[in-house]
């Protein structure tokens, strides 16, 4: 209990995340150290009120994001000329600047997240514990699935009889087209990701300011105009299971796992690279 007011009273978290995004890349220590690992399971943390706190805030973070960005696809799906919308243009604006925004207000308490691909790849990067990766994944889920309720509730049928934002591999693509555009698409956010928090990086070129949101949101935005045409865009299973639950027809499950399989393996694949090739950590002398 003693710990938990202590926890309170200075404002901060005993159990943060080691590299929060969007927090550690704007230190202005420019002698820069390796922090430790993350260990696999912290105890503690479960004792801790800054835990919970930190998935409050995924939560309520993921319920926003799908909350504005399967509205704004259902506007656009329900118009019959896209150019009285604001088109595919809009709805990658829509996701991109809803990530700026949801990353900004929540990395320093959480790190941002708000994607279980995103967590998975910190997670193998030793920048959080697994019993923290899996509350934040648990949390994104069901803060997805409510944002997308909500939206339902809003109009059912206007929101089935458009697609209800639900993920799918567009007619003329194959599956392995679709999980190929998954991975590559979340190997981008996932390296902004990891290249606008690494806090070395600002140590280095401290003389550039980086907002690591804004990066991350621009992300989004870009890998949204490319992939969309393909597989409407996951790069996020918190987003794709929430809009397939809610939504709940078979052609959405028809190719969900590709939603799970491919944000994995590009969150791998990133993670991977900056820690064994751009940093190099595996390779560096004691």
């Amino acid at each position: 209990m003693e710990n938990k007011e202590e926890d309170v009273r200075v404002g901060a978290n005993r159990f943060t995340e080691r590299q929060p995004i969007g927090t550690a890349a704007q230190t202005q220590d420019k002698d820069y150290k390796e922090p430790p690992p993350a260990p696999l399971f912290e105890a503690e943390e479960l004792a801790s009120w800054s835990f919970y706190r930190a998935g409050i805030a995924e939560f309520v973070a993921t319920f926003l994001f799908l909350y504005v960005t399967v509205l704004t696809v259902i506007g656009v799906s329900k118009s019959d000329s896209k150019c009285s919308t604001v088109g595919i243009q809009g709805i990658a604006w829509a996701f991109g600047g809803m990530i700026f925004a949801l990353v900004y207000c929540t990395a320093g308490i959480s790190g941002g997240h708000i994607n279980p691909a995103v967590t998975f790849g910190l997670f193998l990067a030793r920048k959080l514990s697994l019993t923290r990766a899996v509350f934040y994944m648990v949390m994104q889920c069901l803060g997805a699935i409510c944002g997308a309720g909500v939206v339902k509730g809003f109009g059912k049928t206007l929101y089935m009889s458009n697609g209800g934002g639900a993920n799918s591999v567009a007619h003329g693509y194959t599956k392995g087209d679709g999980l190929g555009a998954e991975i590559v698409g979340t190997f981008v956010l996932v390296y902004t990701v990891f290249s606008a928090t690494d806090a070395k990086r600002s140590a280095r070129d401290s003389h550039v300011p980086i907002l690591a949101p804004l990066p991350i949101g621009f992300a989004v935005f870009l890998v949204h105009l490319a992939t969309i045409p393909i597989t409407g865009t996951g790069i996020n299973p918190a987003r794709s299971l929430g809009a397939a639950i809610i939504y709940n027809k078979s052609h959405a499950w028809h190719d969900h796992w590709i939603f799970w399989v491919g944000p994995f393996i590009g969150a791998a694949l990133a993670a991977l690279y900056h820690q064994v090739v751009i940093r190099a950590i595996p390779f560096k002398s004691s």
